[in-house]
């Protein structure tokens, strides 16, 4: 999986560029990665120099999208294959995405990243193997390697996630990653039945809502997730806050109980559930 060499453009930077352009200025300064670098451009009535191309002028840039140069113009980030997956900023710069409206990170106190920060600290990874079983943008992954982890295997069940993945630079490079990280396009429900006994020391589970993947909150899953961890291995299970009134269930708690059926002791923690394999 490597990252797509094209430069990012928000609603914001696409109007200051045109906006520029229109002033009559020969260049102009922003970041062409969501926040990650600062690049000048030289600009004239037609285009714009961007690392040696010469590129055409965003049209009507719209809120809440991310455009990329797909070889003739820029296109929003965004696929549809039964479902509209879309990658879309934030005002932290590291994105979000969405699968038909509905945001998969939160982002509304903080970035998605610092978010993920402070759940994969709930399993100490440092010096550790970490199995990654639902990967999508893979800031879990990033947030493993900044903190030390020897091996982390990640799993994404969805190619439309993967290019997402690909366009979005705050996303780690499995082969910039000193072959620490490794990504698999695979379903994490299936490829976990082949896993040896005890072959991790934590794990981090950040499944889709029940209502789209059930599977990954079965009792039969939980019970694999405890076979491959080792005893004294801690688990990380995202279930957000899902509202009890609208849905008449209290998910966190029932995630729970499962999980100590399965072998773990387990207690609510952040937005989600921590569990230690008995």
């Amino acid at each position: 999986m490597r990252h797509l060499p094209t430069p990012l453009l928000t609603h914001s930077i696409a109007t200051a560029l045109l906006t520029s352009r229109d002033a009559g200025n020969n260049c102009w300064q922003g970041s062409f990665d969501l926040g990650r670098s600062v690049e000048t451009v030289a600009l004239d009535a037609e285009g714009w120099q961007w690392r040696g191309q010469h590129l055409p002028y965003p049209g009507k840039p719209k809120e809440r999208t991310l455009y990329y140069f797909d070889g003739e113009a820029f296109a929003p980030i965004s696929r549809y294959a039964g479902k509209l997956i879309k990658l879309v900023p934030t005002e932290w710069n590291v994105p979000t995405f969405e699968i038909d409206g509905i945001k998969m990170l939160p982002t509304a106190k903080e970035s998605p990243l610092d978010d993920a920060r402070r759940k994969v600290a709930l399993v100490q990874p440092a010096g550790k193997v970490v199995l990654d079983t639902c990967g999508g943008l893979g800031y879990f992954a990033r947030c493993c390697l900044d903190a030390g982890v020897a091996r982390m295997q990640s799993f994404e069940k969805n190619e439309d996630v993967l290019w997402l993945r690909t366009l979005n630079p705050w996303s780690p490079d499995p082969d910039h990653s000193d072959d620490r990280l490794h990504l698999t396009h695979a379903d994490a429900a299936e490829a976990i039945t082949r896993m040896p006994d005890a072959s991790f020391d934590a794990v981090l589970h950040d499944p889709p809502r029940f209502g789209i993947a059930g599977e990954l909150y079965s009792q039969a899953f939980y019970d694999q997730l405890a076979r491959v961890l080792k005893r004294g291995g801690r688990l990380f299970h995202y279930t957000g806050s899902p509202n009890k009134l609208t849905s008449g269930r209290d998910v966190p708690r029932e995630v729970a109980r499962r999980l100590q059926i399965a072998g773990f002791r387990a207690e609510l923690a952040l937005d989600g559930v921590l569990a230690v394999r008995k």
